[in-house]
């Protein structure tokens, strides 16, 4: 299949990189990043989409999504798709499905989780919101990337999956670093703290796959002193989705709220901008001192 990858960046790359080696013909761009092994270069967004049978997108924001895709559809064939994978707001998603859809083009939106890591293994998960025809065409691809891809519903239905997903994991998280904090102050271990919680109610993926806590649990990025990983930053700009989405929908989500001000403080105000997101451990553990 003939693909045009835009935006080459810690995930984007590796992504482009998987759907090389998998034998298929991928013309990338990027603004600042160098071109992975396999990705012929091209000189424009929109030189990237001319002639690809799918379009790939992982762009950092909604803002800049809806600036590539002015260039790009205009560019790319009937009957193409164009596949964002980034994690924008669900009004961006949106948008940018209707105006393909009304230049003769198929569209999904399809954020990822599984991190740098995950972009590397090829065992990402996508989200996905679109038709079932476009859905079943991505798929060979989605298979090349990742583990799993669901089909969430129409446009947008994959953004606010992911949305809802990072905003339990945001939570989850800082609830995981208070409970460790906690433990130290009462003198328990944090392995006999893991042993416990890990097999009784208090399971989740933060503690049991993620856990904050260095030497505890399987190896993350407690294990290199907080390197991301998943970065503080990205957290606190899918908090700031979920609480977007909060507001357009009318919803009451003051766990969601409380957990986007927890992560602004750490990241705006204190020592948490590229670092991990689990370094919110540290964080408790020193005000408890």
């Amino acid at each position: 299949m003939k693909i045009g990858f835009i935006g080459l960046g810690n995930m984007g790359a590796p992504m482009a990189r998987n759907l090389a080696a998998a034998g298929h013909e991928v013309t990338g761009y990027d603004t600042a990043a160098p071109d992975p092994e396999g990705v012929t270069p091209a000189i424009s967004a929109a030189e990237a989409a001319r002639d690809a049978d799918v379009v790939i997108t992982m762009l950092p924001n909604g803002q800049i999504l809806r600036a590539v895709a002015d260039q790009v559809i205009a560019a790319m064939k009937p009957g193409a798709v164009l596949c964002d994978c980034s994690t924008v707001d669900v009004d961006s998603a949106r948008a940018v499905a209707d105006q393909a859809r009304a230049a003769g083009l198929g569209a999904l939106d399809a954020p990822v989780s599984g991190g740098i890591g995950g972009a590397q293994a090829g065992t990402l998960t996508f989200m996905v919101g679109g038709s079932d025809a476009d859905f079943a065409r991505v798929l060979p691809l989605f298979e090349v990337m990742g583990q799993k891809a669901v089909h969430c519903g129409d446009a947008g239905a994959g953004q606010a999956a992911k949305i809802c997903n990072n905003m339990i994991l945001g939570v989850t998280m800082i609830a995981t670093c208070e409970a460790f904090a906690l433990a130290d102050r009462l003198g328990l271990d944090r392995q006999k703290m893991f042993d416990v919680v890990s097999t009784s109610s208090g399971y989740s993926w933060s503690l049991n796959a993620y856990c904050p806590a260095p030497g505890v649990g399987p190896t993350s990025p407690a294990d290199n002193d907080y390197r991301p990983g998943f970065a503080s930053e990205l957290m606190l700009k899918d908090l700031n989705l979920a609480q977007q989405a909060a507001g357009s929908a009318a919803a009451e989500t003051p766990m969601g709220a409380l957990a986007r001000q927890i992560y602004e403080d750490f990241v705006e105000r204190e020592d948490g901008k590229g670092r991990d997101f689990s370094a919110m451990l540290p964080r408790f553990v020193a005000r408890n001192g």
